[in-house]
């Protein structure tokens, strides 16, 4: 096993899900991670790790895009980059998605949430969510070709939004806080 795959896999086995349905996606996940040749990679396999983020500034708003192909409010996130970790993916596509400037919240990453989703092109999605906390005061700037439409929520209006999975990633974050 790689030194990259051991230190993803000693951050799943520490996280506890937060209902039956993380559970299952957190099963699902670590026994892919077995089955796959790169995990990692999106080339590779329809199936792979993604990264993403709950964004939340110090007054627990939460920081939300327009995904620019579904139409829907989600966290920032997305495929890992070549050597990348999820959470160091949640970062970089945190701030090309909204021009923030994220990080994780004592310097370390926190692992909130796992869900495994259908993506689209046929993807399947082993999105690993983390809380990264970000200026609501800097200025929202979304890198080009990204949805221009990025705005912080309320917790109660981001839990509107949000789906099934969200919400409960939402929730994880909220009891973090």
């Amino acid at each position: 096993m790689t030194e990259r795959l051991a230190a993803l896999r000693t951050q799943l086995a520490a996280h506890r899900p937060a209902d039956a349905a993380e559970h299952t996606s957190l099963g699902r996940t670590l026994r892919l991670l077995d089955w796959l040749d790169d995990p990692f990679d999106q080339d590779a396999d329809p199936t792979h790790l993604t990264g993403s983020a709950v964004v939340v500034d110090r007054t627990g708003r939460v920081l939300l895009h327009r995904h620019k192909r579904l139409g829907i409010w989600l966290q920032p996130g997305g495929h890992l980059d070549a050597d990348e970790q999820p959470w160091e993916a949640a970062v970089r596509e945190t701030h090309e998605e909204t021009g923030t400037d994220p990080h994780h919240v004592d310097d370390a990453p926190r692992l909130l949430h796992v869900d495994v989703h259908e993506g689209p092109r046929g993807h399947v999605h082993l999105d690993l969510r983390y809380l990264l906390t970000a200026d609501a005061d800097a200025p929202l700037r979304p890198a080009a070709g990204e949805s221009p439409e990025v705005d912080w929520f309320t917790p109660s209006r981001a839990l509107a939004v949000a789906d099934t999975s969200l919400a409960a990633a939402i929730h994880a974050a909220r009891r973090v806080r």
